[in-house]
């Protein structure tokens, strides 16, 4: 299906899934339930270790956060903001990046953080009435995140 007339395709789009690793150990919880079924049968115990196994992955991958640019929108898990109150992001990655998610943490900004993700867009906040100076996101690739977030700035008639 196109996107109707009236629709912006997003300029962003990303859901900060768990790493890999972290799927591994989950797909663990589903065997290790399955060995307290096997009293009640092994059969029991396979289809509900290997149902329990689907369940966790999925509520993994379904219930983690998106980061979206979209029109002059910018949308990080469920907060957004207008881009006319956006400054100019800033891409960390690397030890920039820890000490962005660390030691350089603003207490009172806006924060999606994710462990198993290195890079990270800062945003200054301009709204005067927004307590929170800044938007910290975690991204897989901050380049094209800073990138979106600069276009909804010009769309927004915002100097970048």
């Amino acid at each position: 299906m196109q996107n109707a007339a009236g629709e912006p395709r997003p300029r962003y789009r990303e859901r900060l899934a768990p790493s890999l690793w972290l799927f591994l150990a989950a797909a663990l919880g589903g065997p290790m339930l399955s060995l307290v079924f096997v009293p009640a049968g092994s059969g029991i115990a396979l289809i509900i270790g290997g149902a329990a196994t689907i369940a966790i992955i999925a509520l993994m991958v379904f219930g983690s956060p998106r980061v979206l640019v979209e029109g002059r929108e910018l949308r990080a898990g469920r907060a957004w903001i207008d881009a006319t109150w956006l400054g100019d992001p800033q891409v960390r990655t690397g030890d920039e990046a820890r000490q962005a998610r660390g030691p350089g943490l603003p207490a009172r900004g806006w924060h999606l953080i994710r462990g198993g993700i290195d890079g990270i867009v800062i945003v200054p906040n301009t709204d005067p009435n927004d307590p929170a100076p800044s938007w910290t996101i975690s991204s897989r690739t901050p380049d094209r995140l800073a990138a979106a977030i600069s276009a909804a700035r010009l769309s927004a008639g915002v100097d970048a």
